[in-house]
């Protein structure tokens, strides 16, 4: 969830204020991590999914105030696009009550909010990419009201000096221009949060990177954009070209981009934070009266606002995260790859998969990382995010394997592994990890029925392109409800 910006024009004088705040920001952080300020005997989990807006026809709608005062619910929060919201699922302990009662929590927080969207003749769908979006449905009139994006918007572009090029290849070919960043709000997620402590940062970011690839792999959603069928991932070419900064000529010099998968392992959260600095100039250079050294010389805790807002402008798909709850510092690896849908129920065997193996692969004597590149990782990612299922993906000692019998054979056994060690039993890990081992067999997810049942309708309708994306739209929005994984939605 963004954090709010007022609407300003910001001098030279600004940006000098807010690379000394960043610094002295990065230096209290230093500080606190030498001195072993940070809460870490009670780590928590969270989550964040973000949703499209559609009316009846399946056709999306700008109504994300409407919907927002309708759901009445601080949980919830208008996203980049006015056909977007986004909820912010409460923390929890990973086994606190156990999948069943996290799950009953998250159908309940989400009937409620399709019950009162119907209100203003709007329902919610999760899904990667909306396929029934076209070219005209992102254009400026799209961008959601709160200041803070229409001031993305206008830095992004004053650094780029030029339109936005989309340039995504697949089963069809899209190439674009946009004079707005509202083609990322075609881009709905999923997010991750772990917290973790401070010594153990690295290992877990380290360990979310390697497995990334994996992740998209498994839970692609999002093979259509635009009336175009391309990447079985397409929300991971088009996030990373949608808010990138870089002019062709910047590109080439070597400059990293914004969407960012990184350049190498990590010893410690303060590389990623220390890179922040170094290689990414301020986008919402904003400045705080809040001295830190002076607050944490007093024993309060920083919130580092400088810091964590120009972390917020770098998308990295495993982002580190400083915050403060209940007086208390912490760091997490939010976790930022996964599409959004199709159900809440394969939402949660995302996760259990997710949090499940990162802790296997941390717990090895011998890490993963130690035995594999960092660009065979970042490879791994474009590679799953083009073929989803179908990917052959790299893993040291397997070398490149289909990813069913990578997940079959290696990882998924990891993964119950890790979640024993959280302390999560049999009778709650089986029914969750089972939807990943069934994913494999079958070698289906949401991407892969989608393109199935594309086909299958315009095949035996004949009615067009668009109407096809349409019914299927409207087919996928009602097994979405009915919250049975997508490996078992018939196609037909």
């Amino acid at each position: 969830m963004g954090r709010d910006v007022p609407a300003q024009v910001f001098t030279r004088e600004d940006r000098r204020r807010y690379r000394i705040k960043m610094q002295e920001c990065l230096d209290t952080f230093a500080q606190m991590l030498r001195e072993s300020r940070f809460e870490s005997e009670r780590p928590q989990v969270g989550l964040e999914i973000e949703l499209n807006l559609v009316d009846d026809a399946a056709e999306p709608t700008m109504r994300n105030v409407d919907v927002l005062e309708a759901i009445a619910d601080p949980a919830w929060s208008t996203e980049l696009g006015r056909f977007n919201l986004e909820i912010n699922v409460p923390p929890r302990r990973l086994t606190a009550g156990g999948p069943d009662a996290w799950e009953s929590e998250i159908r309940r927080a989400l009937n409620h909010a399709e019950e009162r969207a119907r209100s203003v003749d709007t329902r919610l769908i999760m899904v990667g990419t909306l396929p029934t979006l076209r070219p005209d449905d992102v254009g400026e009139a799209a961008l959601s009201e709160n200041p803070r994006y229409r001031l993305l918007n206008d830095q992004i572009f004053m650094a780029r000096g030029e339109d936005l090029r989309i340039d995504v290849d697949g089963v069809d070919r899209l190439r674009t221009y946009a004079d707005t960043i509202t083609p990322e709000a075609a881009c709905t997620s999923t997010q991750f949060h772990l917290q973790v402590s401070p010594e153990e940062f690295a290992g877990y970011w380290n360990a979310a990177q390697a497995i990334a690839g994996v992740q998209v792999a498994l839970a692609a959603n999002s093979p259509f954009l635009f009336g175009k069928e391309l990447w079985h991932e397409t929300r991971i070419p088009l996030f990373e070209q949608a808010t990138d900064t870089r002019p062709q000529e910047i590109k080439v010099q070597g400059v990293r981009p914004r969407v960012w998968f990184g350049e190498r392992w990590i010893n410690s959260v303060f590389d990623l934070f220390e890179e922040n600095l170094r290689y990414f100039p301020a986008l919402l250079p904003l400045c705080d009266e809040q001295d830190p050294a002076q607050m944490l010389d007093s024993g309060d805790i920083p919130e580092l606002a400088e810091l964590t807002l120009h972390n917020g402008t770098i998308y990295r798909w495993n982002r580190p995260v400083y915050a403060v709850a209940n007086d208390k510092p912490h760091v997490r690896v939010e976790n930022r790859v996964l599409p959004a849908g199709p159900t809440v129920a394969d939402t949660l065997a995302n996760g259990a998969f997710y949090y499940g193996l990162t802790r296997a692969l941390v717990e090895e004597d011998r890490p993963v990382w130690s035995r594999m590149s960092f660009a065979a990782a970042e490879d791994n990612l474009h590679t799953a995010a083009r073929h989803g299922m179908e990917a052959r993906l790299y893993w040291p000692g397997m070398g490149e394997v289909p990813v069913p019998e990578l997940v079959l054979r290696r990882l998924l056994p990891l993964a119950h592994q890790g979640l024993e060690q959280s302390g999560m039993d049999d009778a709650w890990r089986e029914p969750l990890l089972g939807i990943i081992e069934q994913r494999c067999v079958t070698g289906r997810n949401g991407a892969i029925w989608q393109k199935e049942m594309f086909h299958h309708i315009d095949a035996s309708s004949h009615a067009g392109r668009h109407e096809a994306l349409r019914r299927m739209t409207q087919l996928y929005i009602d097994y979405m409800h009915l919250n049975a994984p997508a490996h078992t939605w018939p196609v037909d």
